[in-house]
């Protein structure tokens, strides 16, 4: 990996036991307070999302979406709101928005931010190709502002973000034959959601660094 960011140190090297889907709802919303959503299982293994968004992290699986659950909901509750067929979603926009970045450059930033000390929040890798840092809500709202205060407004960034009317498809859930999603960085009590700012410029500087090496390569 790049001298520059260093190596990635991963976590969580012992095989554990695989939660069900109801023990995952009960982590999420009692331990961590995240709102929830049950999607429903998709029609076909195309991960091309009917909603047509091109970095849509909960493809085909939020066709059909019950009503929010509030943190906090009980046990019981959750059960029934929560089918064991049905896909566990995590709507955007409420406890936290999350940074879309490919997983190279991704894992070149989460080195580089760790490096210099910076509590990063919770980290999801895709069996996409990609990794999604979680950070504040309302950061996509404020997005182009924030990467135009940075220099990086007019740079072709391979870099979005997901925030109110977005889901994310929860570890364990799969997507399609490419395999489940899973934590790079788990939740932690110490690693909440910290604001976009913190994060964006060293992730915008490695999508930017990456994308510039593949093309002149390609050239």
């Amino acid at each position: 990996m790049d001298k520059l960011f260093g190596t990635l140190r991963l976590v969580g090297g012992r095989r554990r036991t695989r939660p069900t889907p109801f023990q995952t709802a009960i982590e999420y919303s009692e331990r961590w307070g995240w709102t929830l959503a049950a999607g429903s299982p998709p029609p076909h293994a195309s991960l091309r999302c009917a909603c047509a968004v091109p970095l849509c992290a909960a493809p085909n699986l939020h066709q059909q979406v019950g009503p929010p659950i509030a943190p906090g909901t009980g046990a019981e509750e959750l059960a029934a709101r929560c089918p064991a067929d049905a896909p566990l979603l995590l709507p955007t926009g409420h406890q936290f928005d999350v940074l879309d970045v490919p997983a190279q450059p991704g894992l070149q930033a989460l080195v580089r931010l760790e490096r210099m000390g910076t509590q990063v929040g919770p980290v999801l890798a895709s069996p996409t190709g990609r990794l999604l840092f979680f950070v504040a809500p309302r950061t996509a709202e404020h997005l182009p502002d924030l990467l135009y205060r940075m220099g990086w407004d007019d740079a072709s960034l391979d870099l979005a973000c997901h925030g109110l009317g977005s889901y994310l498809a929860a570890p364990p859930v799969s997507l399609g034959t490419l395999g489940p999603m899973r934590w790079l960085r788990r939740p932690t009590a110490d690693n909440h959601p910290p604001e976009a700012r913190l994060l964006l410029g060293t992730l915008a500087y490695a999508c930017h660094r990456t994308r510039d090496r593949e093309t002149s390569l390609a050239g």
